[in-house]
């Protein structure tokens, strides 16, 4: 993520599915796909909410590491995949800077990118996505929280 995070936004695993099937809605009319890539680690849990509602069998991923907690990186690919991307969606959960979004793309050219949420900075390289949030927030995905109290905005809590 650019700069430093002024807002929040955290999302529970209820609006995750909401809207990764709500996403799974709009890809259903530009199908058929041959295959999903996920993009690990966030993509994988949206992706098989997508491969389950577009009945798509063939699942792979493609492994980024470019975050570490709340810290960017440079992007370095894990795994790879073969292929140009014909009728292949790939699937993430954010495109942020669009650094991974990069990669991803110049390795299957001719994919269908699809993310959950996007920020203005990577929103040009996705296809598809469902919401978009400002380049200053961070996305805080139900796998990286735990349940505690919080104090109100009014008290000086987070925003």
């Amino acid at each position: 993520m650019t700069g430093e995070a002024k807002k929040s936004f955290p999302v529970s695993w209820d609006q995750l599915h909401r809207d990764a099937k709500a996403l799974a809605w709009r890809l259903a009319e530009q199908g058929p796909w041959e295959s999903i890539v996920a993009i690990t680690r966030g993509g994988l849990v949206p992706a098989a909410i997508v491969a389950r509602e577009l009945d798509v069998r063939l699942v792979d991923t493609v492994c980024v590491s470019s975050y570490d907690h709340q810290d960017l990186r440079a992007p370095q690919i894990l795994k790879a995949v073969e292929g140009d991307g014909e009728r292949i969606l790939i699937v993430d959960d954010l495109v942020d800077t669009g650094s991974t979004a990069k990669l991803v793309r110049q390795m299957l050219p001719q994919a269908h990118f699809a993310t959950v949420y996007a920020k203005p900075a990577g929103r040009p390289l996705v296809d598809t996505f469902i919401t978009e949030v400002s380049q200053d927030t961070w996305i805080y995905f139900p796998w990286d929280m735990e349940l505690q109290f919080v104090q109100p905005i009014a008290s000086g809590g987070s925003n």
